[in-house]
């Protein structure tokens, strides 16, 4: 029996996805680190809860989008895991953070374009990156994708397509840190009803009803669908699981 808890990182854990997988996580037993970027009292509240369920919890203020902010990040965590933790590294780092926009291939700007790209892609490398000396060896890295790198739905061209350079991305970095025992993966969600989906759908409120029948399960995602897989991820179970694209669209558009 393990002495001391493993710690999980999760990028944008202030709501949504990030949300249910941090609580995902402690109820697993893990202590957890979250950041937000602007959601100040939406981070407390979700270490609140955390905290009620028994596991140690902070929130950090970061915007992912912003490379120059990574150097002081690192500084700042390698401090609160000394302080908090007695310890100089964490166990695994959930890459989550996001934002939602969408629009045809035509009508897309090069700052959408960039505003995209330097959240779910450049964000996502070069915060790994500045952050992997303080990922304890064994542990691990989970990248959030999207079934839209599989199936395409018009709109999402940009979207989708930094999430496909996050799949390959992330079979670089279980190749080249396998030899510290690092496992990297991707959870790929379907369509999840969330805060951060919710203009889609209010802009068309029929897409709820066409997804539920293009998907075998017959209904649209919850974001507690999606937090219980990127958990396992981060347990003992998982150890032999490296490398894979994971799905959690409860089959959509087979």
């Amino acid at each position: 029996m393990q002495t001391t808890n493993k710690i999980a990182l999760v990028t944008g854990g202030s709501r949504g996805l990030g949300k249910n997988a941090a609580v995902s996580l402690a109820k697993k037993g893990l202590d957890v680190i979250l950041t937000y970027n602007s959601k100040k009292a939406e981070a407390e509240a979700t270490v609140a809860e955390i905290t009620a369920l028994g596991q140690k919890a902070i929130a950090l203020q970061l915007n992912t989008a912003q490379v120059a902010e990574f150097d002081p990040f690192a500084k700042q965590l390698a401090s609160v895991l000394k302080e908090q933790w007695n310890r100089t590294s964490f166990d695994y780092l959930v890459n989550n953070a996001g934002i939602d926009w969408a629009a045809p291939f035509v009508q897309t700007t090069e700052e959408q374009f960039d505003a995209l790209f330097n959240v779910h892609f450049k964000g996502v490398y070069f915060l790994t990156q500045k952050l992997l000396p303080l990922v304890a060896d064994k542990g691990g890295i989970i990248n959030l994708s999207t079934g839209l790198a599989r199936f395409a739905t018009p709109g999402y061209s940009a979207y989708a397509s930094m999430k496909g350079a996050i799949e390959v991305f992330t079979r670089y970095l279980a190749k080249e840190l396998g030899v510290r025992g690092i496992r990297a993966n991707a959870v790929a969600p379907g369509a999840i009803e969330t805060d951060f989906t919710k203009n889609a759908f209010d802009a068309h409120p029929e897409a709820k009803d066409f997804i539920a029948s293009q998907t075998a399960l017959g209904r649209v995602g919850q974001a507690d669908d999606i937090g219980g897989v990127v958990a396992f991820l981060c347990t003992e179970d998982a150890r032999w699981i490296n490398a894979q694209r994971i799905e959690a669209s409860g089959g959509m558009f087979l």
